[in-house]
């Protein structure tokens, strides 16, 4: 047993080596990768890369440039600046990490989880189901999102629950329709109908032959609703509807930020920044997952290098 066990742990640490080295022939996947490592340490240590707390104030050094050191026997040094509340924005920039990452994975898990079951449903099913399902999903796509998320936070308030139930409920049409059509050319390959044949249950055959062949999409669909969605929490925290005050957030940053862009331009660039590599390097990630896991794509590189 023991012998067993340690063939499928190599095994196992052989796939994941070779998965990584796959991911490391491509240079902007590369960068993609390092990136989204660094933003994942951001959220889940703060602590251990910030030198100050997000909310600490040293008003007597509000509005301090990029690598300002003060002169008193403590000697703070603000290597990004202090915003008008003496906040160092190096620490504000590193703890909402936390928070970006927070919401994009739990959000972006909600409206798969939502999507993938009634898109799986409404394909195998077919039908009345079918139907009812997709013209909810019409209805879904025709309701304004910033409406819906005005609403809905108008009544509940500010809170990162909110903010994560809003965005899971509007975006799972997405993951239903594409889960959707690919089940519709599934449910009718020969494997799925032997299996149908020799009575495998409904659950079986949509969880253990369908779902593994559509799985590839929603992965990649899945990696670039996290960016989506870090940009859309951004935006509702700069609108104000976002996360609470006490809460860091690059949008909440950004908005503070755009009074003083005459003349402190650092509150709203550093930040700005923070969200525009955070989505570039999630999107690099996604657009080499779906170039590796998308079959046409590896059957017209193999047939141009033949």
């Amino acid at each position: 047993m023991t012998n067993s066990l340690n063939r499928v742990l190599k095994q196992d640490m052989r796939g994941i080596w070779g998965a990584l080295g796959f991911v490391l022939r491509s240079p902007k996947a590369t960068i993609g990768l390092l990136i989204v490592i660094v933003i994942v340490l951001f959220a889940v240590v703060p602590d251990r890369w910030a030198p100050y707390k997000p909310n600490e104030q040293f008003l007597q050094y509000a509005l301090m440039p990029p690598f300002s050191r003060t002169g008193n026997p403590q000697s703070h040094m603000f290597i990004l600046g202090t915003d008008q509340l003496g906040r160092d924005i190096h620490s504000r920039v590193i703890y909402s990490a936390r928070t970006s990452v927070i919401i994009g994975l739990t959000a972006v898990f909600i409206s798969g989880l939502i999507g993938v079951t009634l898109g799986l449903l409404a394909g195998y099913r077919g039908g009345l189901v079918d139907d009812i399902l997709m013209r909810v999903a019409d209805i879904q796509l025709a309701f304004p999102f910033i409406l819906l998320a005005i609403a809905v936070i108008g009544v509940l308030g500010n809170s990162i629950h909110n903010i994560i139930l809003v965005v899971g409920i509007a975006n799972w049409v997405i993951y239903a329709r594409v889960v959707r059509g690919e089940t519709l050319s599934v449910r009718e390959r020969a494997y799925v109908e032997a299996a149908r044949t020799i009575g495998a249950s409904s659950i079986r055959i949509v969880l253990r032959h369908i779902l593994p062949n559509v799985s590839a999409s929603i992965i990649v669909i899945a990696t670039f609703g996290v960016a989506s969605t870090i940009i859309t929490e951004a935006g509702l925290s700069f609108l104000g509807l976002g996360v609470p005050l006490h809460i860091p957030s690059w949008g909440a940053m950004l908005a503070d930020g755009r009074r003083f862009v005459d003349t402190s331009w650092w509150l709203a660039v550093f930040p700005g920044i923070a969200i525009f590599l955070t989505v570039l390097a999630i999107n690099l990630l996604g657009d080499y997952l779906r170039d590796v896991l998308d079959p046409y794509v590896q059957m017209r590189r193999t047939l141009q290098q033949q």
